[in-house]
């Protein structure tokens, strides 16, 4: 029997937990031809809900669907490369006559697409191949305007392009999604300000362009519900306070959810109970198993930063984190080498900065941090 609280990526229907009306909405926006920009912190499951919205009939059947990340990204020419690939590789379990039409879309690139024996195409572009990202850029947008289906781009973390170094890339994406009619986009992103900034400021290419959407925690008896039931189908139980628990321990992120009751249910023998007495222990199993690389995570952070950092963890939550206090408080230097630390950690996604609100990134670091 499959572990029903999957951790990694999306496994149907069956095991995605709630979020019936943000799929009847996103589905409802998209097939009437909108555009939209959805917005949470990391980890609340945005590409999940995304997968699953296009795994629904009314989507499935009549789009071509493209999820491309572009959170390791750092330029236009990588962000084509994205591009490129997941299209030929959504494209090839549907059939030659599918993406033959890509394919010969894509002229700047010829030399990059390789056929095995059978014929089937890979797509081995490097970024030093993409000598001029704009032209590919084009050559993609229209093939997305000539498809034979309608389609469907999701595109995560969508606040990324705004860390290229190219030109007019915020503009120059504008106006290719503003002409393609062919095709509706989904931008998906975790840095609410720098999101809403893109979408609401008057001054910029994407104002008023789509329609946002919040997406916020799954409520917390939803989840036990969840639980219940797959606990139930697998002839077990677990205890509310369990849930209750955990969801004050990880503020009712997703990701943090799943995990642990990944554990709790895999550690739950048949006809047994899950009790309040084994989330502690199942916290600690998984902490225990990513030390190692949390203690060479610490030992290359410059000193300053690894203070900061087990500060951080310390408080759990820290609002004035320039202040006196904050610094004498946890024997910091000075509060100007605090934010110079700061500005390190949160390029490095060490560390998240939420409505003035900083936090350790990694729930599961800061247990660590804080046993250690």
């Amino acid at each position: 029997m499959i572990n029903p609280f999957v951790t990694n990526g999306y496994a149907g229907s069956e095991y995605f937990c709630d979020r019936l009306k943000e799929t009847s909405d996103i589905i409802t926006w998209l097939c009437n031809g909108n555009n939209l920009a959805l917005i949470s912190p990391r980890r609340y499951g945005k590409t999940d809900l995304i997968r699953h919205c296009f795994d629904q009939e009314e989507i499935k059947e009549h789009y071509y669907t493209f999820i491309i990340d572009i959170y390791s990204t750092k330029s236009l020419s990588e962000m084509v490369n994205k591009m490129g690939k997941t299209i030929l590789e959504t494209l090839k379990p549907k059939g030659r006559r599918h993406w033959e039409l890509f394919l010969n879309v894509i002229h700047s690139l010829k030399t990059g697409i390789t056929y095995d024996a059978l014929g089937q195409p890979s797509w081995n572009v490097s970024v030093g191949d993409i000598v001029n990202p704009n032209n590919t850029l084009d050559e993609i947008f229209r093939y997305l305007q000539r498809a034979d289906k309608r389609c469907i781009v999701a595109i995560d973390e969508f606040q990324q392009i705004l860390k290229y170094e190219d030109a007019n890339v915020e503009a120059a994406l504008r106006t290719h999604v503003q002409y393609c009619s062919n095709a509706n986009f989904v931008f998906t992103g975790s840095q609410r300000r720098l999101m809403g900034a893109m979408f609401v400021s008057p001054n910029r290419p994407f104002y008023q362009s789509v329609t946002i959407m919040n997406l916020d925690l799954i409520q917390e008896d939803i989840y036990f519900q969840f639980c219940k039931a797959h606990f139930g189908k697998a002839g077990k139980s677990i205890d509310r306070d369990v849930v209750k628990q955990l969801y004050a321990c990880f503020g009712g992120v997703t990701f943090y959810l799943q995990k642990v009751m990944n554990v709790l249910f895999m550690q739950t023998e048949d006809g047994g109970c899950c009790d309040i007495s084994k989330w502690q222990p199942a916290i600690d199993y998984i902490v225990d198993f990513t030390a190692p690389t949390y203690e060479d995570l610490m030992y290359q952070l410059p000193e300053k930063q690894s203070l900061v950092l087990k500060a951080i963890a310390k408080e759990g939550k820290v609002v004035q984190i320039t202040s006196g206090r904050f610094a004498k408080q946890h024997g910091l230097v000075s509060p100007s080498a605090v934010k110079s630390a700061v500005n390190a950690l949160l390029d490095k996604d060490l560390i998240t900065h939420n409505k003035g609100v900083y936090q350790v990134y990694d729930k599961f670091l800061e247990f660590w941090l804080n046993r250690s």
